[in-house]
């Protein structure tokens, strides 16, 4: 049951740590700058967590493996449960949220639940895609051969998120820059 807690405390942390460092800071205000509409800004921020949760649960389950206290892994009822539950049920509540419109800028909902739901679509995305070859094999197969599915299901998944914030609207930018260096 301790590593339900410290994947629940590593989730909570990394997101509030993600919200104080967007709201209200330099890094906030230039994420407004670089990306202006609001959709690929949530993109942005949602691969951001992605990549941080992915990275920051291979590395839990690695202290799991190798018996590296304080870890150990799920057990309830004699039954391992997998962080892509806890990934599912996150999707699951963002999705609902978004259904609801809370934090898509539809109405008068904050920057701050838009980052948020944003945050949490991403930890979610990750917990679940980190495990895609048990979706695959029905099976364990995290640290073999097998297990790679679940790597290029990272990969190509975060690209897709990465390309959509960061794609068009930086490289944009940066064009424009260069064309009024070139011009003074």
């Amino acid at each position: 049951m301790a590593y339900t807690w410290f994947i629940l405390l590593l989730v909570i942390t990394g997101t509030a740590l993600m919200l104080l460092l967007l709201h209200g800071t330099s890094l906030g205000d230039a994420l407004h700058e670089r990306i202006p509409d609001r959709p690929r800004r949530r993109l942005f921020v949602a691969s951001g967590s992605f990549f941080l949760t992915f990275a920051g649960v291979r590395g839990v389950v690695y202290a799991i493996q190798h018996q590296i206290p304080p870890f150990h892994f799920i057990e309830i009822g004699g039954r391992h449960i997998h962080h892509l539950v806890f990934g599912i049920i996150i999707l699951l509540l963002v999705g609902y949220g978004w259904l609801s419109e809370i934090g898509t800028g539809a109405d008068d909902s904050s920057i701050l639940l838009s980052r948020l739901m944003s945050i949490l679509y991403g930890v979610g995305a990750a917990l679940t895609l980190d495990e895609f070859a048990l979706w695959l094999n029905l099976r364990d197969v995290y640290w073999s051969r097998e297990g790679r599915a679940s790597i290029d299901a990272i990969i190509l998944f975060g690209a897709l998120l990465a390309a959509g914030s960061w794609g068009a609207p930086l490289f944009k930018r940066v064009t424009k820059q260069r064309k009024l260096v070139r011009r003074n």
